[in-house]
């Protein structure tokens, strides 16, 4: 089940997944705390399990004025391969939608790129490095054209 959640409560998936030794003050990411940013969680049980958060953020790579992006996206590793991540890009592309955001983008992490392009979206560019994070590349799908595939 997805429902919303405070940005300090996705520290629990992000800090293991994304951050792993480093301090917890590292899951917060810029924008967390703006009016605009959403933050969801998928519960297993009562147990949060998987994060997203989307923020009302422009990249210059697209023309579109109407663009979200996707930032700290994570599922715990005993949580892994049971569609969970799938799930909560779904929920993403349902809530750009109603709210008429056209581009949903993000960087991803060069090990999650198959996973996205299987769901839909395209990679821009050339990979690059976000320092103490590693390689990524910038991946997205325009929400009005675009489908999962199964």
């Amino acid at each position: 089940m997805i429902q919303e959640i405070t940005s300090i409560e996705t520290f629990v998936v992000r800090h293991p997944v994304l951050r792993p030794g480093k301090p917890i003050t590292a899951c917060h990411f810029d924008g967390d705390d703006a009016s605009t940013t959403k933050h969801f969680g998928y519960f297993d049980n009562q147990t949060l399990v998987g994060v997203v958060s989307v923020l009302e953020q422009k990249t210059t790579v697209f023309t579109s004025k109407k663009q979200l992006q996707i930032r700290g996206m994570a599922v715990l590793e005993t949580h892994r391969n049971k569609n969970i991540g799938k799930k909560l890009l779904l929920h993403c592309e349902e809530y750009a939608k109603k709210r008429k955001f056209e581009i949903l983008w993000f960087n991803a992490r060069l090990v999650a790129v198959p996973f996205y392009e299987k769901s839909g979206y395209i990679k821009i560019g050339k990979p690059f490095e976000i320092k103490e994070i590693g390689t990524h590349y910038l991946l997205f799908k325009d929400v009005n054209r675009n489908r999962f595939s199964d």
